[in-house]
């Protein structure tokens, strides 16, 4: 007990000077005050100087892992509604899509690694779940004719990977939850009042996400930032950035209810045509080689 509170005593000054560095000095100041005292062992020091140190690591960015295990269960709760679409040769044609372009991304690696699947929905919609799981609707498939513009969709939700907008939905509060908790010493000493936080704040982080997917969208800076994120990745791969421009303009044309699903969380079509104008200078209609139509109208037969 006298260990914890003592460790709780630095985290304190820690949270007054933030900073990982700060955090570290603060510590082993405390420590070896403790040591010399006779308040705390040798032993103990050193421990609480790692446990200082790997806190004050977390408390700066979710680690890979991290985000690879929440996105997972934002993944599992978006799929109760919408259910997976049973087409193993569409899945492996966005698969091996969506993963040429996530590695000409500026975040060509995640955890877990990439994963797309089709969902089995009319509806206009896709997520992109932290650590590079995404999931695009067959309605928002048909929004697009041709190669250029399917690679445009998941260029986008590579973006909000990229970016990590996702993880931007964690309210604050919850994550110092999570990672106070995480920082008591090591896993296996934790409580079991500190377990039962530690699994409300990890839910509540999951919910923080779903609900951000489904009902309020990102702000409009971040589905520009996306869409920007985008044309850089198409171009790098050798798309037409043109792509996009088509697929929104045909998404425009679909959606009927402005009220509801990806309509109510995105912003209008018409004004990330507008938004993208600027980077798509110097690119003219796409032009789909033929094998690469043919490709393209073969994986999407029947969606």
């Amino acid at each position: 007990m006298k260990h914890l509170t003592i460790l709780l005593t630095l985290f304190s000054f820690g949270l007054i000077f933030p900073g990982c560095k700060a955090m570290d000095t603060i510590t082993k100041v405390g420590t070896t005050a403790g040591v010399a005292t006779g308040t705390i062992s040798s032993q103990q020091a050193d421990s609480i100087n790692k446990t200082s140190s790997a806190a004050g690591k977390a408390m700066e960015k979710l680690t890979p892992e991290n985000e690879y295990y929440i996105g997972r269960a934002v993944a599992a709760t978006l799929l109760q509604t919408n259910k997976p679409y049973d087409n193993a040769a569409l899945n492996q044609y966005l698969n091996l899509l969506g993963q040429t372009l996530a590695a000409a991304s500026d975040k060509p690696e995640t955890f877990g690694g990439y994963h797309f699947l089709a969902m089995n929905t009319d509806e206009i919609n896709a997520f992109a779940a932290p650590g590079g799981l995404i999931l695009v609707s067959r309605g928002l498939l048909r929004c697009c004719k041709n190669e250029d513009a399917l690679a445009a969709v998941l260029a986008h939700e590579v973006g909000h990977v990229q970016a990590e907008h996702a993880i931007n939905a964690i309210k604050k509060s919850r994550l110092t939850s999570v990672f106070t908790t995480l920082a008591m010493e090591t896993g296996k000493n934790l409580a079991g009042e500190q377990v039962a936080q530690l699994t409300t704040a990890l839910e509540g982080s999951i919910t923080d996400i779903t609900s951000t997917l489904v009902n309020s969208g990102y702000a409009r800076k971040f589905e520009t930032e996306a869409d920007a994120n985008a044309i850089t990745i198409l171009k790098r791969v050798g798309y037409n950035p043109t792509g996009l421009k088509d697929m929104l303009t045909e998404m425009g044309s679909r959606i009927k209810d402005h009220k509801s699903g990806f309509a109510k969380t995105h912003p209008d079509p018409q004004d990330r045509i507008k938004d993208i104008a600027p980077l798509l200078q110097g690119y003219g209609p796409v032009e789909a080689p033929k094998s690469r139509q043919e490709r393209f109208q073969k994986a999407m037969n029947g969606v």
